[in-house]
């Protein structure tokens, strides 16, 4: 099983203001915990630049331009409470997307397996034309319409554990069946979406879970709604948006997970993306604000990925 891992220096120069969760610590984190040896047979690269058209995929002109327009010179502005830029963020979003795409690549073309993108902004959060919850663009939404535009993808399956519901990404494929989002995520909590019956065209599938959720519970949701759905989707590629902040140590979030179960569900997703989709899952760095909780989810979700 081939492995890749993108990231690139330029993500730690996206700067957020001091006491943020979503902080320059968070990739540093995750760099040292995969500069173990354990992880010496990842294949790495930096994370190229994006051919600037593909955001188009997603999001209207409007949009990517008023993000352009919102880099400052100097400092940090803010776009809404929460979501805020500096001089090295427009570079930073545009190499996240760069790494999603490529990674969307490397699987279509054989050389990996499977991929993981360790960069920052995050991008699940970001609607069509909003930027919002640290996000800018939609780094997932917009590889998997890379995969169908350039790859001829037919179907492609977003699966998101990130504690905060996608609302971006499922404002994006609300309408279209072509591309199944399942979401588990902590209700009620930011940004308010993601009730079990907001179904879209029949490809948005939600399993909200109460706070103080734990294994167990996370589990079954995942078991009785995601795994299903993926199924009987049957994707081409499997799109991971992998946020760890529901493990039971981070600051903004009520439910009690564990690495097992970052690790369990890797598998699960690994065993369905061997049976649709030639083993190709890219899996995304979103949200995870403990650092510690972090860097050990994201070690063991690797891991299982390394493994296969």
């Amino acid at each position: 099983m081939v492995t890749k891992l993108y990231s690139h220096p330029v993500f730690l120069e996206h700067l957020t203001p001091p006491g943020h969760p979503e902080r320059p610590d968070r990739l540093r984190a995750v760099t040292r915990v995969l500069d173990d040896e354990a992880f010496d047979a990842l294949d790495r690269a930096e994370a190229p630049e994006a051919d600037e058209a593909t955001l188009l995929y997603t999001h209207p002109e409007r949009h990517v331009e008023a993000v352009r327009k919102a880099i400052p010179e100097e400092g940090i502005q803010a776009i809404d409470a929460d979501t805020t830029v500096s001089p090295k963020s427009w570079e930073a979003a545009i190499r996240a997307v760069g790494a999603a795409n490529a990674a969307v690549d490397d699987v279509f073309s054989g050389k990996a397996d499977n991929v993981f993108v360790a960069s920052r902004p995050p991008g699940h959060h970001a609607e069509k034309s909003t930027a919002m919850g640290f996000c800018l663009f939609n780094n997932a939404a917009i590889a998997a319409r890379h995969a169908q535009r350039r790859h001829g993808a037919e179907r492609v399956a977003i699966v998101d554990w990130d504690v905060h519901h996608g609302n971006g990404t499922q404002d994006i494929f609300w309408d279209d069946p072509s591309v199944l989002y399942c979401s588990t995520h902590q209700m009620p909590l930011y940004p308010g979406t993601g009730a079990k019956h907001e179904t879209g065209a029949g490809n948005i599938v939600n399993a909200p879970l109460s706070p103080r959720t734990g294994s167990d519970l996370f589990r079954e949701a995942f078991r009785a709604r995601v795994l299903p759905a993926v199924g009987d989707f049957a994707p081409d590629l499997i799109i991971v948006s992998a946020g760890f902040d529901a493990h039971h140590r981070d600051p903004l979030a009520e439910i009690n997970l564990t690495e097992e179960d970052f690790d369990w569900a890797t598998g699960q997703l690994l065993d369905r993306a061997a049976k649709s989709a030639g083993n190709r899952l890219v899996s995304l760095l979103e949200g995870g604000y403990d650092l510690d909780g972090l860097s050990s989810s994201v070690a063991v979700h690797v891991r299982r990925m390394m493994k296969g």
